[in-house]
C-alpha cells in the first residue's frame, strides 16, 4: 500500500533498503490466509481471517511510519484501529469477537471492560491512511458447521475468542517469522515429519514385532485382549472417551495405538498426550519415539518453557524490525504427537498471553489423551470439564479420559456440572475384570503414626523399597538419614529431568540385577512411571494417590507368586498440605470399609466421600471478576460478551506459584557438552530459535520467584538473555546444584509445587 508520498510498511528490515521491507497489505492478506486456515478445522475461517486482515491496520499511522523508519521512539497502540473498525463494522457480538482478538494480539486479551475504555479511547486512522481491504460480508463469517450452543452460559463464545485468537496469533508470529526469514536467507525450523497415517501404520509394526517377542503368560495375554478391544473401537464417532485399565494392563500403549488409529480413520490431525507431571513427560515422549521409530515427530512440552516474560506480557509493542515478537519462541504444538502437562494444557485453555495461547487452535480436530485423569485439579474441575465437552462438541477433539481410579465425573455419577459420557463410551473390554486379573499387591495401613527415625531404619533394612512422601522438604530429609545405604537415591522436581531420567535409568538397573534400590521421592514418582519394587510405602494422601504409588509395586508380577507389599503410613514428622489431608479423611473411610482399597467399588466411594465433604461450589472455587466462580463470571457477562479475559486467566492457576525457570547445566559425563552449546547457540544469536527451547527442556528446574529475583541480584543467575525479554535464566553458580538432590533451596521458605498439585 502506499500514500501520495510513502508506502506503507508492516516490517523493516534492519541495514536493507525499504524496496525489501513488507509492505503492510501483503502482510495483512498472508496472516489472513493463515489465520483462516488455522480455523477451518473449527468451522471459522471468515472470522480469522477477518481478525487477520484488521490485526495491524493501526501500523498505517503516521506515527508507526515514523517509528519503522528510526524517526519515534515508539510507533503507538497500532492494534487499537482494526479493532475499532471490527466493532463498527460488524454487529456486537461478532464485533466484539474480532475487536477482542485484534487488540490482544501483543498485549494479550483484557477484561472487556478494560477493553472498551481502550477502543474508545483510540484516535481514529487519518483519511487516506486506510489499507485497501475488503471485510468479508457477514454471513461468511458464521461457523460451518454452526457450533451448538451448550454447556455453562457464556462459555462457548468466550472460548471461540480465544480460539480464534489463538490462529491469530499464530499466524501473525509464522507470517513474521517467514518473511525476515527469507529477507535474511534463513532457514526455518518446520515440517518434515511423517503425519498420523504414517505414524499410525509405523505403530501397527511396532505392535506386530512386540506381540510376536512376547512371552507367553497370563499378563500378556491380558494386555493384548485390552490392546485388540481399545482399537475395535477405533471407528467410533468422536467426542469423549474413558479408558479405564489398571496399572499393568498396558494402558499407556493401548491410548496410543487408539489415538493414532482413532486420529487415522476420521482426519484427525495429531495426539495430544496430556501427563500430571512433568517428571514422567520425558519418559512418556521416549516410549513413543521408540514404538514409532520417529524422534521428530514427538514434541514435548512442558509448563516450565513460557518463554514471554510476565513483564512484556501488557505492551502492545512488537519492536523495529520485529524482535519482540520474534524474541516470543513460545510453542505452537504443530507436531502429530504432542506430550504435554495438565497444567500446560488447562492453564492455556484459559490464558490471555499470546504466548500460551497460540498453540489452541491446534487442538482443534485432534485425540487428547488425559492420562490419569484423576488428578484433575478439584477447585477449578468444573471448568475444566466444560473445556472437555465444549472441544468435543464444537472443535472435532476427542478427548479420552484415562485411568486406572474413574474420578466420577459422569453426568451418570451425579456429578454437578459433570461430563454426559455413557457407558457405550468405554473403550476397556471390562474394568472390574481387569483390576481383579492384575491384583498384584495388598495395602495394610499402620495404625500409629511412625517417625522419620523409625521409617529410616526400615528403608534401611530393605534392600529394594520405595518410599513417598508428600513435600519435597520431607523427601530430602528422610534421605539424608539413609543416603549412606548402599542403592540410596533421591528423586524431586528440583532435580532437571535430564538428571531425573539418569537416576531412574539406574534404579531400574538395580532392580533388574536385584541390586540394593532405596529411593525416597514426592508424587512426581507416580503417575506413570514405569518403576516396579516388591515393597512401597506412601504417606497418607488420597486413595487415588495410594492406588498410583501401588502401581510402582511388583508390577510386571515377578515375585513368585506373592503379592506385593503398599503400606500407607501417618509420618509423625511432616503434617500433609490441606488438600492431601482432605483427600486421605476420605480415603480412611475406604480403607475402613473395603477388603480391596483398589477395586473399583472402592474407589467410587471414595471420590463420592470426597466430593461430598468439598460439596457442589468447590470446583469452581476461585474467586474472579468480583464474584465466585469462572464459570460464574461468563455468565454474568454472557449477555454482553465483556468477558474478564485477564480475570480469569490470573484465576485459573493449577499451581498457585508455578515459579520461575532456570536452565541447569547439568552433565551426564564429563565431556557431555550439550547443554553448553545450546547457550552458545542462542548467546550467537542473542535469542533462542524455537528448537532451541525445545531442546533446553530438559535442563529446565522451576524455583519460587522470590528466590529466582534474590539469585540474580546475587549473581547466583544469569538472564538467558540480556535484554529482559524472558524469565528464563542460567544457574551461574554450580555450588547451588547437588548431584543428589537437585538445586538447594532454603527448607524453611521453600514453597513446593507438590503443595500445589492435587496429586
Amino acid at each position: 500500500m502506499t500514500t501520495a508520498t510513502h508506502p506503507i510498511f508492516a516490517h523493516s528490515v534492519d541495514g536493507q533498503p525499504v524496496e525489501v521491507w513488507e509492505p503492510l497489505d501483503a502482510h495483512l492478506e498472508a496472516v489472513a490466509e493463515r489465520a483462516a486456515g488455522f480455523a477451518a478445522p473449527f468451522g471459522c475461517p471468515g472470522l480469522a481471517r477477518t481478525a487477520g486482515l484488521l490485526h495491524d491496520l493501526g501500523k498505517a499511522a503516521p506515527e508507526f511510519q515514523a517509528y519503522i523508519r528510526g524517526h519515534r521512539p515508539k510507533g503507538g497502540d497500532h492494534s487499537a484501529a482494526g479493532a475499532v473498525v471490527a466493532r463498527r463494522a460488524y454487529p456486537d457480538r461478532i464485533g466484539r469477537l474480532i475487536a477482542t482478538a485484534v487488540a490482544a494480539h501483543h498485549a494479550g486479551l483484557a477484561d472487556g471492560p478494560d477493553l472498551d475504555r481502550r477502543l474508545d479511547a483510540a484516535a481514529p486512522l487519518p483519511a487516506g491512511r486506510r489499507p485497501s481491504i475488503d471485510l468479508p460480508p457477514l454471513p461468511d463469517l458464521a461457523p460451518r458447521p454452526p457450533h451448538r450452543l451448550a454447556g455453562p452460559q457464556g462459555f462457548a463464545a468466550a472460548f471461540l475468542t480465544r480460539m480464534v485468537f489463538s490462529a491469530l496469533v499464530d499466524a501473525d508470529f509464522l507470517e513474521t517469522e517467514r518473511f525476515y526469514a527469507s529477507a535474511r536467507g534463513e532457514a526455518v525450523e518446520r515440517g518434515g515429519v511423517p503425519g498420523i497415517p504414517a505414524l499410525a501404520n509405523r505403530l501397527d509394526e511396532f505392535l506386530m514385532r512386540l506381540r510376536a517377542a512376547a512371552a507367553p503368560g497370563p499378563v500378556n495375554r491380558l494386555r493384548a485382549a485390552v490392546l485388540d478391544h481399545v482399537l475395535a473401537r477405533a471407528e467410533d464417532a468422536p467426542g469423549p472417551f474413558t479408558l479405564t485399565v489398571p496399572t499393568g494392563g498396558g494402558k499407556t500403549l493401548a491410548s496410543l495405538a487408539f489415538g493414532l488409529d482413532h486420529a487415522r480413520r476420521h482426519g484427525l490431525r495429531r495426539l495430544i498426550y496430556v501427563i500430571p507431571y512433568t517428571s514422567i513427560v520425558e519418559q512418556t515422549a521416549a516410549v513413543f519415539r521408540d514404538a514409532l521409530g520417529a524422534a521428530d515427530a514427538v514434541l514435548e512440552h512442558h509448563a516450565a518453557v513460557d518463554w514471554e516474560a510476565a513483564a512484556a506480557a501488557r505492551t502492545d509493542e512488537e519492536g523495529r524490525a520485529g524482535q519482540h515478537k520474534l524474541r516470543r519462541a513460545a510453542e505452537n504444538w504443530d507436531a502429530p504427537i504432542v506430550v504435554t502437562t495438565a497444567v500446560q494444557f488447562f492453564e492455556s485453555l484459559f490464558a490471555d498471553r499470546p504466548s500460551r495461547c497460540r498453540k489452541l487452535h491446534n487442538i482443534a480436530a485432534s485425540v487428547v489423551v488425559l492420562d490419569e485423569a484423576q488428578t484433575l485439579p478439584l477447585p477449578l474441575l468444573r471448568p475444566c470439564l466444560a473445556a472437555i465437552e465444549e472441544l468435543c462438541r464444537n472443535y472435532r477433539t476427542s478427548v479420552i479420559l484415562c485411568t486406572a481410579t474413574p474420578p466420577a465425573v459422569r453426568v451418570a455419577d451425579g456429578f454437578p456440572g459433570g461430563l454426559d459420557l455413557g457407558p457405550d463410551r468405554e473403550l476397556s473390554p471390562d474394568p472390574p475384570g481387569l483390576h481383579h486379573a492384575l491384583k498384584r499387591v495388598t495395602v495394610e495401613r499402620l495404625v500409629d503414626p511412625i517417625d522419620d527415625a523409625t521409617l529410616a531404619r526400615h528403608l534401611a533394612d530393605q534392600d529394594q523399597i520405595l518410599c513417598i512422601v508428600n513435600s519435597r522438604a520431607h523427601a530430602q530429609a528422610l534421605f539424608e538419614r539413609i543416603a549412606d545405604r548402599p542403592g540410596a537415591v533421591h528423586l524431586s522436581t528440583l532435580m532437571c529431568p535430564a538428571h531425573r531420567r539418569s537416576v531412574l535409568t539406574g534404579i531400574r538397573s538395580a532392580l533388574q540385577e536385584r541390586a540394593p534400590a532405596r529411593l525416597v521421592a514426592t508424587s512426581l514418582i507416580e503417575a506413570g512411571v514405569d518403576i516396579d519394587f516388591p515393597e512401597v510405602w506412601r504417606a497418607a494422601a488420597g486413595l487415588d494417590s495410594i492406588a498410583q504409588a501401588a502401581g510402582r509395586c511388583n508390577r510386571e508380577g515377578r515375585l513368585d507368586g506373592r503379592l506385593g507389599r503398599v503400606v500407607v503410613f501417618e509420618p509423625t514428622n511432616a503434617s500433609p498440605p490441606h488438600e492431601v489431608a482432605v483427600r486421605w479423611q476420605a480415603a480412611r473411610a475406604a480403607l475402613r470399609r473395603h477388603d480391596d482399597p483398589l477395586g473399583l467399588d472402592a474407589v467410587r466411594a471414595y471420590f463420592s466421600e470426597l466430593f461430598w465433604q468439598k460439596g457442589p461450589d468447590a470446583f469452581d472455587a476461585v474467586e474472579v471478576d468480583g464474584g465466585r466462580g469462572i464459570l460464574g463470571s461468563l455468565s454474568r457477562r454472557a449477555d454482553d460478551g465483556r468477558f474478564a479475559f485477564a480475570s480469569i486467566a490470573a484465576a485459573f492457576r493449577i499451581i498457585d506459584d508455578a515459579g520461575a525457570p532456570v536452565v541447569v547445566p547439568w552433565r551426564a559425563d564429563p565431556e557431555d557438552r550439550t547443554v553448553d552449546a545450546l547457550l552458545d547457540g542462542i548467546a550467537a544469536v542473542g535469542r533462542p530459535l524455537r528448537g532451541q527451547m525445545r531442546r533446553l527442556q530438559p535442563f529446565l528446574v522451576q524455583i519460587p520467584k522470590r528466590v529466582h529475583a534474590q539469585w540474580l541480584a546475587d549473581g547466583r543467575l544469569i538472564p538467558l538473555v540480556p535484554d529482559g525479554s524472558s524469565d528464563i535464566a542460567v544457574l551461574a553458580d554450580a555450588s547451588l546444584y547437588n548431584d543428589r538432590i537437585g538445586i538447594t533451596l532454603d527448607r524453611e521458605t521453600e514453597r513446593t509445587e507438590e503443595e500445589n498439585i492435587i496429586s
